[in-house]
């Protein structure tokens, strides 16, 4: 089956692949060849291809998924490949908004920190993951 991941600036990811886990707002689910059309919403998290048991991973920033005739499209506005992300970075911005949630005064800015911890986490788990 065909797995393509796009964003408005690029195509992240467009090849075949065997396996598709990722994670909805929902829960994670996944994806084998001859699955049902499925369209669902996703939530900020770790998007997983399997290639010959091979696994790329990938930040998915929330968007949607789209299943039918053999072909998953995923469009998001923040998709990057497991092997691009700088851990050093990933893991500075994550304690910058550990710090922002401890010291947030107003409901809005806890939620935005909330949203920069998930963002953080998602791509140390995708550089990470193996």
């Amino acid at each position: 089956m065909k797995l393509k991941i796009i964003t408005q600036e690029r195509v992240v990811f467009d090849e075949e692949v065997d396996a598709i886990y990722t994670k909805g707002i929902d829960g994670e689910f996944g994806i084998l060849k001859g699955h049902i059309p499925v369209m669902s919403a996703l939530d900020i998290g770790v998007t997983r291809a399997f290639i010959n048991n091979e696994i790329k991973t990938f930040t998915t920033m929330g968007g949607i998924l789209q299943f039918k005739d053999e072909e998953c499209l995923i469009l998001t506005t923040l998709a990057e490949p497991g092997e691009e992300i700088d851990e050093a970075r990933a893991r500075e911005a994550l304690e910058r908004a550990k710090q922002t949630l401890r010291n947030a005064n107003a409901r809005m800015e806890a939620k935005r920190a909330e949203a920069a911890i998930a963002r953080a986490e998602a791509r140390l788990k995708a550089k990470l993951s193996k």
